[in-house]
């Protein structure tokens, strides 16, 4: 324990340093966390395997959902449900299909660790999106649908892993009657425990106005939204999702006198879990870049590497161009270049990894399914986020200008 605390301490003290730095030189500051991690890599850092799968998901992942979710209007989330719901479901079931049929015709990987691959990598994790999009300054509604649809589809790859494992290692067949029993439970199971724990929470809030107490009752909602709903099989990360949309929009989002927070706890809880969030990230970040120097890179080759990441990117494209076409002509349309920022902005992250990390010792490919997977977030984390800046630039989207809404129809605006 004491060695473990020591570490922490030490890492943090080295996020301090790379926050200060990437701030003056205007670098995405989890790049700067993950090159600075690569770079102690090589230089024969050692402080044991801190990254597993259990750090990420149990101390990690809950603090940076419920953040994320806490600041979500789901007003706003409401009026552009439609294409968030076509591109966090319908967008990773493509990416999804698109990458296994590659890495099977193209790069001639078996089925069944194509697909687990696949699908672990499906998703835009939050954790990487939802930090780039606060260190570039990027609001309005590009940034609704950013975060939003990461939110949404990370919960639908996690819940799509483990039927796709449960196929795996159960040998049941993979058809209507399987996804119907393993997914409806997970997902449904997950949305309960968190609406049950954003209820009792908001419950308890209601009896104080310390706004300590409040914070401290939110703490426990994060992380026991997350655990009941892992212990009982179901989604943790939908459980999370939920109780930070619930007890954000029921605290920050009414009208002042139907707000269940105090004053002094609606401020304090947003300042607590932006810290929350902060510490998270510089941990997780920099983490995964001290674990490039345990990863062999070289079992898989650098062409086959290559490709799965192309792969991967293609993946992406053929998510958000086709489906946003869906909505070309109507009220939900989305400009092409807050497309592109769709696209090249939807990295991946700790998620993939604490996914991959989850994977049975003695599962065929476990370590080839490894490898790719931090061959893609490291790309993704530090080419893409490199670049983000610079294509903001050459789009003309300004840091900090809102992005207009979708217009309204006269039934929401009351006009007749």
């Amino acid at each position: 324990m004491d060695l473990f605390l020591t570490r922490t301490v030490g890492l943090l003290g080295v996020a301090i340093m790379v926050a200060i730095l990437a701030r003056r030189l205007k670098l995405p500051y989890t790049v700067g966390l993950v090159i600075t991690g690569i770079g102690l890599a090589l230089a024969h850092l050692q402080i044991g395997s801190m990254l597993s799968h259990a750090f990420i998901f149990d101390l990690i992942l809950p603090p940076l959902l419920f953040e994320a979710a806490l600041s979500l209007d789901w007003t706003a989330v409401r009026r552009d449900m439609r294409p968030i719901f076509v591109l966090s479901t319908l967008g990773v079931i493509i990416s999804a299909a698109f990458v296994t049929a590659g890495m099977v015709n193209v790069l001639h990987w078996s089925l069944t660790p194509a697909l687990i691959f696949s699908v672990l990598i499906a998703a835009t994790d939050p954790i990487a999106v939802i930090a780039l999009f606060k260190d570039t300054g990027i609001k309005g509604r590009l940034r609704l649908l950013v975060e939003s649809e990461s939110l949404f589809n990370d919960g639908v790859a996690a819940v799509l892993f483990s039927l796709v494992i449960s196929w795996q290692l159960g040998g049941s067949p993979l058809n209507v009657g399987t996804v119907i029993r393993v997914l409806l439970p997970m997902a449904a199971g997950g949305v309960l425990a968190g609406a049950v724990c954003a209820a009792i929470a908001l419950a308890l809030i209601g009896r104080t106005n310390d706004y300590l107490i409040e914070t401290m009752v939110t703490t426990v909602a994060a992380y026991g939204s997350f655990q009941m709903a892992e212990h009982f099989h179901f989604s943790g990360v939908l459980a999370t999702v939920t109780t930070g949309l619930v007890m954000g929009n029921l605290g920050q989002f009414k009208n002042p006198e139907q707000r269940i927070l105090s004053p002094d706890g609606r401020a304090f809880l947003v300042a607590f879990w932006d810290f929350a969030a902060f510490i998270a990230n510089s941990l997780v970040f920099l983490l995964i870049g001290l674990a490039v120097s345990g990863i062999a890179f070289a079992g898989l080759g650098a062409g086959p590497l290559v490709g799965i990441i192309l792969l991967v990117l293609a993946g992406r494209a053929l998510t958000v161009y086709p489906l946003c076409m869906l909505f070309h002509r109507t009220r939900w349309a989305i400009p092409a270049r807050e497309q592109h920022i769709l696209w090249w902005g939807g990295l991946r992250g700790a998620l993939a990894l604490a996914l991959a990390l989850s994977l049975p010792l003695g599962l065929s490919h476990r370590n080839d399914i490894l490898i790719a997977a931090f061959a893609v977030v490291i790309f993704s984390v530090v080419m893409q986020g490199l670049t983000m800046p610079w294509l903001l630039k050459l789009l003309r989207i300004v840091p900090g200008d809102p992005i207009p809404a979708p217009l309204q129809t006269k039934a929401e605006t009351g006009d007749s």
